[in-house]
């Protein structure tokens, strides 16, 4: 068992402690050691679980007692809608509608009506599926005229109002990517009003795109995290931009990435965040694991604020303590 001295205190209190078995445990990224792009993640109860895109199942799934420790769970949409044809299930999210009874997971699938990507729901009892789709479901987001709709994630403002967020994948066909905003209906199934355009790629190191939304608030203030660039580079990276108001404007406050690559990570993108079980906030991302084109395993830092400044202690594969 690895530890880490305790901040304030000398070698000697800290071995005293490490020996006695109360110093703070210690991790090391990747949590999650086999391909697992685009994670997202919940937690239920005392348990959190973690869903990435296609890898020989359509919905990746793993169950974690503390964020560290996953253990594989079977495909938790084993049968795609009518609509959509395989191979290209990405980036599913998870929310729970009503916790304990139903789940809604988000996903970016294949359209057969359109050779596009766009966004599809389906349902289920448990966090870990299977989830199933109506019959007769068609696609929740459907932008085919902007290149499809990929990347959908969700927030639910302090007020219990619910929202999903999108891409259009408009880098598909030489078209801007714009991140999109609109209200889910109140069982999940649908969006009501009209959507709302968020951010595009505007800044050099985003390249022509920018794409995986995540939308956190801290304080009275919007983060919309985002990734840029080509994700299957070590030029992947992480940005953010905040507002006011959950619909916006939203400013992109450095003109550099937030979180990007070192000479050990190669490729950090596909964020999500997650409240631990004592209250701190974490950040999971995959980047490539052994460089470009080998696999993404998924990773997990600790989300720390400097006044309104996000700060994540990472990206490291250096022996970090665990959350709680």
């Amino acid at each position: 068992m690895n530890f880490k001295p305790l901040a304030g205190l000398g070698l000697a209190a800290a071995l005293f402690f490490a020996a006695a078995g109360l110093g703070p445990k210690t991790y090391t990224n990747p949590v999650i050691d086999r391909n697992f792009p685009d994670p997202s993640l919940l937690k239920v109860g005392n348990a959190y679980y973690a869903y990435a895109t296609n890898d020989g199942e359509n919905m990746l799934c793993e169950r974690s007692p503390d964020l560290v420790h996953w253990t594989a769970l079977p495909d938790a949409m084993p049968h795609l809608p009518g609509w959509a044809r395989p191979d290209r299930t990405w980036a599913p999210e998870v929310l729970a509608v009503t916790p304990g009874k139903r789940y809604a997971a988000y996903f970016a699938a294949w359209d057969a009506a359109t050779n596009k990507e766009a966004v599809g729901v389906a349902e289920s009892a448990s966090p870990a599926g299977p989830f199933t789709a109506a019959p007769d479901a068609e696609p929740l987001v459907n932008e085919a005229e902007l290149g499809g709709a990929i990347d959908p994630t969700t927030f639910t403002d302090r007020d219990g109002s619910r929202y999903l967020i999108w891409k259009n994948d408009g880098n598909s066909q030489g078209q801007d990517t714009w991140l999109w905003l609109q209200r889910l209906s109140a069982d999940g199934l649908g969006v009501t009003g009209a959507p709302t355009r968020l951010i595009k790629e505007d800044q050099p190191w985003e390249g022509n795109l920018i794409e995986a939304p995540t939308l956190f608030r801290h304080g009275s203030r919007y983060y919309l995290f985002y990734s840029a660039n080509a994700y299957n580079t070590c030029n992947y990276a992480v940005g953010y931009a905040v507002a006011d108001s959950v619909t916006g404007p939203y400013t992109k406050p450095r003109s550099s990435p937030w979180l990007a690559g070192t000479p050990d990570v190669c490729g950090p993108g596909g964020e999500d965040i997650v409240a631990a079980r004592d209250g701190s906030t974490w950040m999971a991302y995959h980047s490539w694991a052994k460089g470009p084109n080998s696999y993404r395993a998924m990773s997990l830092d600790r989300l720390t604020w400097q006044g309104n400044v996000p700060v994540l202690a990472g990206p490291t594969h250096a022996p970090t303590p665990v959350p709680d």
